[in-house]
């Protein structure tokens, strides 16, 4: 016979057995569904029940860092890293994320620093930690520790100063420490990072969506792949709802969804990547259905399949030379491609 739970009581207060896995769920699944305040008060009741528990603690971590309550979350993610609560490199990840958006790159430098003298780095990690760390050491120096209230003051004069980063990865770092926050102080310098024909498109891209986010809505203009345009951000389109892009995976669906399902998924990747790396450019060929071709040839022809560029041109009711000259672009994007961080 199954033991049963004994009753729980505080300040006189009876509690049903399993309460805290019930709080768990919730406020997990409110984690999960984005309604990060109610996922907070629920994971701070059921810590009070279980304090120790590592599911609660990171999600209570998680919660608090999509609140941008980032206090709240440097605070207890350090403390999970003294009492060894949860895995180590994740919850040292975690805690550098934090510090990342506070700009408390001293306090980065140190942590990074006191783990790579314990040289007990995994070898997959290292070259991680040793990019945040001398990104981390160039924002300190350009960035010293604000006086007490001065907060505002600092934003307000912060200068992104993208072009002055040497690596990809730390330009990323830095652009992924703008999404929590105002990006209009930095919108000068952003417009110029756009025009300017220097900057990895894959970051141009995460650019313009932090635009669009946050609904700026003059002119911008940009430089992408060659060619230059003039947009809105409030006005784009999703990027993940690109009309041109969304005709292109409707006409592969109609073609491979139901007899290739394992291509098909490889085939919507391939499509994704393109589109985001080029957004918003609306590349030649303009015609969906050359795109779609162009991707089921160089979809097959990844998995050892022949295809015959005719055929397929009368298959999606295009020319052959469209379906080259997509190819070419394709060829190019993933030259390109999303950065290896």
């Amino acid at each position: 016979m199954k033991k049963r739970e004994r009753v729980k009581r505080k300040d006189n207060v009876v509690f049903f057995p399993g309460i805290e896995k019930r709080l768990t769920d919730k406020g997990l699944e409110s984690l999960h569904n984005k309604r990060f305040s109610e996922a907070i008060d629920l994971l701070e009741e059921a810590r009070e029940h279980d304090p120790d528990n590592d599911e609660i603690l990171i999600g209570l971590v998680m919660a608090y860092f999509e609140a941008s309550a980032f206090q709240k979350a440097k605070v207890l993610a350090k403390e999970m890293l003294h009492k060894g609560v949860g895995d180590y490199f994740q919850m040292v990840d975690l805690y550098l994320t934090v510090l990342i958006q506070l700009h408390e790159y001293q306090e980065i430098i140190t942590t990074i620093e006191a783990l790579l003298d314990e040289k007990e780095v995994p070898p997959e990690k290292y070259d991680h930690f040793l990019t945040i760390l001398q990104f981390s050491r160039k924002m300190a120096l350009n960035h010293p520790p604000e006086m007490p209230g001065s907060m505002e003051e600092e934003d307000k004069d912060q200068k992104l100063e993208l072009f002055s980063l040497s690596t990809l990865n730390e330009q990323m770092l830095l652009v992924s420490s703008l999404a929590e926050k105002n990006i209009r102080p930095y919108l000068e310098e952003i417009e110029e990072y756009l025009k300017a024909e220097a900057g990895h498109p894959f970051l141009k891209s995460i650019l313009l969506t932090l635009l669009k986010e946050q609904e700026i809505d003059r002119p911008i203009i940009i430089q992408k792949l060659a060619m230059e345009s003039t947009v809105v951000p409030a006005g784009l389109p999703e990027v993940g709802m690109q009309p041109k892009m969304l005709e292109v995976k409707a006409a592969l669906e109609k073609r491979f969804e139901s007899s290739n399902p394992v291509l098909y998924e490889n085939i919507t990747s391939l499509v994704e990547r393109i589109f985001f790396i080029s957004y918003p450019m609306d590349l030649e060929p303009r015609s969906a259905n050359a795109w779609a071709a162009a991707v089921h040839l160089l979809a097959e022809e990844y998995h050892g399949m022949q295809s015959d560029i005719t055929e397929l041109a009368i298959e999606y009711g295009v020319e052959s030379k469209e379906i080259e000259l997509a190819i070419r672009q394709i060829d190019h994007i993933e030259k390109i491609s999303y950065p290896n961080l």
